[in-house]
């Protein structure tokens, strides 16, 4: 969804300025259904990336600032890649437990599986039930009983895994096919022109209230729309006062109808349809996105601009 890889430049968010956006965000964050100390996906406060356990030393940081504004419902998510042992792991969960963090996301799919052994999910998983209790998600539960059906233990590429699982068990899982799974899986799914989803718009997700990201960048991001920034996260009053949609013309198309923002890239741009067609109006919408950002960066909703190299593993320009 967020074009991540380590292509990208290391550009941590500064303590100093995550702690201003958490200090925002305190009082304004609703707790999991089971209580300030418990845990859900879609409420309380989750630190992601990336991958939040390659700097360790700032996840504790911003878990230990979070809990002194008493933040509800907080909890990493994870690749597992780290858990090479049962001591380490361990070791660095109560750390994270005693500065503060309610629990765990273990994250499972074909994805990761890749290039995390599953030897190494399942320890994570098995360490943080003995950790965190009853706050530990396995996201996503499907793929963690499969695998473990499948008798895996070490990294399997994508392709292996289809092959020893079968295509068919896409469809009973949730697969959220936006950003750079737009370009890779693309050759799984159905494909349709363009104007199949003129009419269509993304204003529910770019509005909800809930569920929303802010990146290393202060970019705060609707639901799942990687690159689209509704503003930055240091000004949250602001932002809450409503935006200006004359100032992002591409905001305004995407919260009207996608054959806007289709024709907004056609005729100012000379964006050309994929002739193979798209799988989702969310290929549509990266696609268009991508073009545009890759010959401007006068839009300041298409953030960050290193998406859009990355999604489709390109080189950025310097």
């Amino acid at each position: 969804m967020y074009a991540c890889s380590p292509r990208w430049s290391e550009d941590w968010i500064p303590k100093e300025e995550a702690e201003r956006v958490l200090t925002l965000l305190a009082g304004r964050i609703q707790a999991s259904s089971y209580g300030r100390d418990g845990i859900g996906i879609n409420s309380g406060l989750h630190f992601t990336g990336g991958e939040p356990f390659l700097n360790f030393d700032l996840l504790k940081e911003v878990v230990r600032t979070a809990h002194g504004l008493g933040i509800p419902s907080t909890f990493v998510e994870t690749s597992c890649f780290w858990c090479v042992d049962d001591e380490t792991t361990r070791k660095r969960l109560v750390e994270l437990k005693d500065a503060g963090l309610n629990g765990i996301l273990v994250s499972v799919n074909p994805f990761i599986l890749e290039k995390v052994p599953f030897e190494r999910t399942e320890r994570c998983a098995r360490v943080s039930k003995e950790v965190f209790g009853w706050n530990v998600i396995i996201y996503q539960e499907f793929f963690y009983d499969l695998f473990r059906t499948l008798g895996l233990k070490n990294a399997l590429p994508f392709e292996e895994f289809l092959r020893r699982a079968g295509r068919g068990v896409l469809q009973y899982v949730e697969m959220l096919l936006m950003g750079r799974a737009t370009y890779t899986l693309g050759h799984l799914y159905r494909r349709y022109p363009a104007r199949q989803f003129f009419g269509e718009s993304c204003m529910e997700e770019l509005t909800r209230g809930w569920h929303f990201h802010v990146d290393n960048y202060f970019n705060y991001m609707a639901g799942y729309c990687g690159g689209i920034s509704l503003g930055d996260a240091r000004d949250l009053d602001s932002l809450l006062q409503g935006i200006d949609l004359r100032e992002r013309p591409i905001l305004d198309a995407l919260v009207t109808d996608m054959e806007r923002l289709y024709e907004f890239g056609v005729k100012r741009f000379g964006y050309r349809e994929l002739p193979e067609g798209y799988i989702s109006k969310c290929h549509l919408c990266v696609d268009v996105r991508r073009h545009i950002a890759e010959q401007t960066g006068e839009f300041k909703e298409l953030r960050p601009r290193e998406f859009y190299y990355q999604v489709t593993n390109k080189t950025p320009e310097r």
